[in-house]
């Protein structure tokens, strides 16, 4: 993604598809907190009514062609959040406990939308008793991440979030909450 605009206080890079660098920063802001206060419902009317929230194992790969670890249009996105929010499964009983940090946004104009970068260092942490692997343990995920983002009804939406995790291509543990 060249010609991003990096952070910096210069007036002339506030700008991509008539949006301000910080109409950007607060949208992924926004999103983190959504996703660390389990505000999930919230979290889903970030998205475009055809928005992907995705995990792909090879980031160069067309996103019809492969396996992901995680791929959520918006039928299954809603789903993600309705198992999360309404029903008890292993995997999330205790509810994961995170915090996502969010640096480095760059971003360009794309057409009509905004192509967004940035990096996330998500920890997790699941409270529990001893019989459960790695409860009590904090678990670091980082991940740059590809937003593309489009002026909607005033607003920024999320036309699509693609995680990119830095080990994608080795073993992942329980990648149950949402990153």
């Amino acid at each position: 993604m060249s010609n991003m605009h990096h952070a910096t206080n210069t007036p002339s890079l506030a700008d991509a598809a008539g949006v301000t660098r910080a109409e950007i920063e607060n949208l992924l802001y926004h999103e983190a907190n959504l996703l660390d206060d389990l505000q999930l419902d919230d979290w889903l009317q970030l998205f475009t009514p055809d928005g992907l929230y995705w995990v792909p194992i090879d980031e160069h790969a067309p996103v019809a062609s492969q396996g992901a670890i995680i791929f959520d249009p918006t039928l299954r996105r809603e789903e993600r959040v309705y198992h999360l929010l309404h029903t008890s499964f292993p995997a999330q009983s205790p509810r994961s406990r995170t915090i996502h940090l969010v640096s480095n946004v760059v971003f360009a104009p794309r057409g009509a939308d905004i192509a967004v970068r940035c990096n996330q260092v998500i920890h997790e942490m699941r409270m529990g008793d001893f019989a459960q692997r790695g409860i009590g343990e904090i678990t670091p995920v980082i991940a740059r991440v590809d937003y593309l983002l489009r002026p909607a009804e005033g607003r920024l939406l999320i036309a699509e979030k693609k995680v990119l995790l830095i080990n994608r291509d080795t073993w992942q543990g329980n990648l149950t909450y949402i990153l």
